[in-house]
């Protein structure tokens, strides 16, 4: 009797799970096919009629369908889809899919899954195959869905559903079946909650699901977004598991970054008695910094490996032999090293805030990817990021800095989180002399000097690229910056190799700047910003939070030499705009015989403004783009001396 009822719940696991199969498809009805627009969706260009994903572990496969109405042109990129899967461990079976024209007409998916083009993504485990729906039009429909089966022998993770998308959806449901002791987090509409069955079946149902913000200097959608996340413990609560995971944590990264004798002898060859501990913390960062850091070159195939006599990497001192590392290794191997200096350094494991923030509800260690190393200094804690090719000592990728997590300290490991980065540490310097005829040309030469974050990007962007082709990208961001009718070339970079100096971008400008209208030449006061797309002045409104990912400072000095005869007529007067303890603008200008110069400071001083200090975020820079436009005059006449322009 006994084997009987299992015989029965077993086979009531697999009707329950059991995938989709041939597409249950819809016949729309009259008002779908006659829909031009949505109400609740005013201006987009498509809406999910339904969504639907089933999940199961059991049955060891996962259903994804959609059914889709397009409003406009945009809305037909939905007819090309992605299929996801795991390269190995998975493949794309039961595709099916058509497209329903406005006239009741329809066009069906008629290829094959091993005929459709396959993508691969950065992720060489991770495939991608890529189908379009035919005959896509405005105002028809698309349907479709396909089925992800595993392996015998693969891992299934649970599902993490991103339940929000682009477009407003009317109808979605997600379910997942699955054995074993079962967590989840994340985040739901009010009245939305995990049901569970007696059967082991998860699911939740929604209606009216907004689309995912889109907003400027947005958080990470994951940040704030609808999702549920599933994942297995044997954790009896969130408190045990992150007790006990921090702790193995901790273990692991003391046994990695022992001071061997390896790391002794080359420690002691490194730095000298004598050696201040801020001088010896630096001159080991600079030499772990030296190493071939494999997360910015090239990662050894296994037959590589082999042929080098390279072995897998279980301690610092397998690193500093190797003379070669991942980010994190080569982080690890630098705690190491200052400990066995004699200085005393923790480690933190943080998440990377361009992808998400820590949540401790999520009871996954896979959430955090990046290890920092605090050092000790006279009393004082550095922040240190040596994983971070070319990033200074002292300094740590903006997406490293106020990012949560877990790490080591003297009262034991706990969650913690890094230090934001100082905006005074991030500066981007503009000057220039130009030279301007009676008609408006323009000739002469800018240099663009960066600290902190900017440079970074561009000395890791030079990691990756040619000289030619880091000018060209330098230059295709100077261009929407630069007065119609003026061209920036970038003629050199100096310093591109040196962390510890600022990064020079020498730049030829010429063209034609301004207009002539008589004897009156009108130029733009503030060279860069003429075309720039001030932030934040078109959007009324804030949903989430504004991330500017670090505060900074940016200052340029520009001067102006005109023909003899010419003199100024008009300048901007000097300004100061505030937004108290926020942001700052001060702009100067100055008049001489023969030349003007003009110059302007903005400083960002926050990284994170909530959505209820949007409105004076927006005001404070919708003043700033007043100030912006702000022009200037030259006249064809004599008269006007030197002196300060007001």
């Amino acid at each position: 009797m006994r084997k009987r009822a299992f015989v029965c719940v077993a086979i009531a696991y697999m009707i329950w799970s059991a995938p989709m199969g041939r597409a249950q498809f819809q016949a729309p009805t009259d008002e779908e096919l006659k829909m031009t627009a949505d109400a609740r969706a005013p201006g987009a260009a498509a809406v999910y009629l339904e969504m639907k994903e089933i999940d199961s572990s059991v049955a060891r496969f996962r259903t994804y369908y959609a059914r889709i109405k397009v409003l406009t042109e945009k809305g037909k990129e939905l007819a090309t889809v992605s299929a996801v899967h795991v390269k190995g461990d998975s493949e794309i079976r039961e595709i099916h899919g058509r497209t329903v024209l406005r006239d009741g007409t329809v066009i069906p998916l008629t290829v094959k899954p091993e005929d459709l083009l396959e993508e691969k993504t950065v992720d060489a485990e991770v495939d991608r195959k890529v189908f379009t729906l035919p005959g896509a039009e405005v105002g028809c429909i698309l349907e479709y869905s396909y089925d992800v089966w595993y392996h015998d022998n693969a891992y299934i993770d649970p599902p993490r559903w991103e339940i929000q998308q682009p477009y407003f959806i009317y109808k979605a449901h997600y379910q997942f079946t699955t054995v074993g002791n079962v967590f989840w987090s994340g985040r739901l509409p009010e009245g939305v909650a995990v049901k569970k069955s007696v059967s082991g079946t998860y699911s939740i149902d929604l209606a009216d699901v907004p689309p995912i913000p889109d907003e400027e200097w947005m958080p990470p959608p994951g940040s704030f977004g609808y999702t549920l996340y599933f994942y297995y413990s044997d954790a009896l609560d969130r408190t045990e598991f992150w007790n006990e995971a921090v702790k193995a944590w901790s273990r692991e990264v003391n046994n990695f970054s022992e001071t061997s004798n390896t790391i002794k002898e080359a420690v002691a060859s490194l730095v000298t008695a004598s050696d201040s501990d801020l001088d010896k913390a630096k001159k080991l960062y600079a030499a772990v910094q030296a190493l071939d850091n494999t997360d910015y070159s090239r990662k050894k195939t296994h037959e590589e490996r082999k042929r080098l006599k390279l072995k897998d990497e279980k301690h610092a001192q397998d690193t500093w032999t190797q003379k070669s590392g991942s980010s994190n290794a080569i982080a690890l191997l630098y705690l190491a090293m200052v400990r066995a200096a004699g200085l005393t350094a923790n480690a933190a494991e943080v998440v990377d805030r361009d992808k998400g923030v820590f949540d401790p509800s999520f009871l996954d260690l896979d959430q955090l990817d990046t290890i920092v190393v605090s050092v000790s200094v006279g009393g004082k804690q550095i922040v240190t990021d040596p994983g971070e090719k070319m990033c200074p000592f002292g300094t740590a990728n903006w997406r490293h800095s106020l990012a949560g997590g877990i790490g080591q300290s003297a009262q034991g490991p706990s969650f913690t989180i890094t230090p934001a980065a100082q905006y005074a540490e991030n500066t981007i310097r503009r000057t220039g002399i130009l030279t301007v005829d009676e008609h408006g040309g323009v000739t002469g030469q800018m240099q663009i000097a960066m600290t902190g974050q900017e440079a970074l990007r561009w000395r890791q962007s030079a990691l990756r690229n040619d000289e030619s082709e880091l000018k060209k990208q330098f230059d295709a961001e100077l261009e929407p910056m630069t007065p119609q009718g003026v061209y920036a070339q970038t003629t050199r970079f100096d310093a591109i190799d040196d962390p510890a100096a600022n990064l020079i971008a020498v730049v030829n400008i010429e063209g034609t700047l301004g207009a002539a209208m008589g004897n009156r030449l009108v130029l733009p006061s503030f060279f860069f910003e003429t075309r720039g797309d001030v932030s934040f002045v078109k959007e009324e409104a804030r949903m989430e939070p504004v991330d500017m990912h670090y505060g900074g400072r940016v200052t340029d000095q520009v001067t102006y030499r005109f023909p003899a005869g010419m003199t100024v007529e008009g300048a901007p007067q000097d300004a100061t705009i505030s937004w108290a303890g926020h942001g700052l603008l001060v702009a100067k200008s100055l008049a001489q015989p023969g030349q003007i110069t003009v110059a302007r400071t903005l400083t960002n001083a926050f990284t994170l403004a909530k959505p209820d200090e949007y409105q004076q975020l927006r005001g404070f820079y919708q003043k700033v783009a007043a100030e912006d436009q702000q022009q200037l005059v030259l006249v064809g006449s004599a008269g006007a001396g030197g002196g300060r322009v007001k």
